[in-house]
């Protein structure tokens, strides 16, 4: 099943984001590089969020590295705060992944980030934006790649939501029965 960038922009518009002119407008230009003082650059945060998707999504899944840029770069545009909350939990979880793997989370194979998210308890800590570590990986890592699959018509047909909240579907998919 392969994720394009209309299905990351499908998931933004379902978030309520508004993405003038497609994901080609949504450049990483435009967006603040990091004050390069510990704080992830805009791509060790991009890398680390598609490493992110691609422990967490299902093996049939392609397309990763483009859907989530695509995704991300529009929920972080314009965004300051969320920017900030995001290169946070991703500068513990890479700060987290050297101390007990020795590269940062990205840097790891698919078993090792498993065992990295699984060993700090992501898979069971709450969402909290402001947050334990745990609780801000959680917000602004797992379940936004996570939100972004599901809310995507693709994503969402894996796992059998035709018409995800926010893509038009028609009253098609409502007059038939489930599957």
């Amino acid at each position: 099943m392969k994720l394009t960038r209309r299905d990351a922009l499908a998931a933004l518009s379902g978030a309520g984001i508004v993405a003038a002119g497609g994901a080609a407008a949504l450049a990483r230009e435009d967006i603040d590089a990091g004050d390069g003082d510990g704080e992830p650059s805009l791509d060790r945060v991009l890398a680390t969020l598609v490493a992110a998707a691609e422990t967490t999504y299902p093996s049939e899944v392609e397309g990763i590295p483009d859907f989530v840029e695509a995704y991300s770069l529009g929920r972080i545009e314009g965004r300051e705060g969320y920017l900030a909350g995001v290169r946070e939990a991703v500068g513990q979880l890479d700060e987290t992944a050297r101390a007990w793997e020795g590269a940062p989370f990205a840097d790891l194979d698919g078993a090792t980030r498993d065992d990295v998210l699984r060993s700090l308890g992501v898979h069971t800590a709450e969402e909290v934006p402001d947050g334990t570590i745990p609780e801000r990986v959680r917000y602004y890592v797992v379940n936004e790649v996570l939100y972004a699959l599901y809310a995507s018509p693709t994503g969402g047909r894996l796992v059998g939501i035709e018409n995800p909240q926010g893509y038009p579907g028609g009253t098609e998919s409502y007059r038939r029965g489930p599957r």
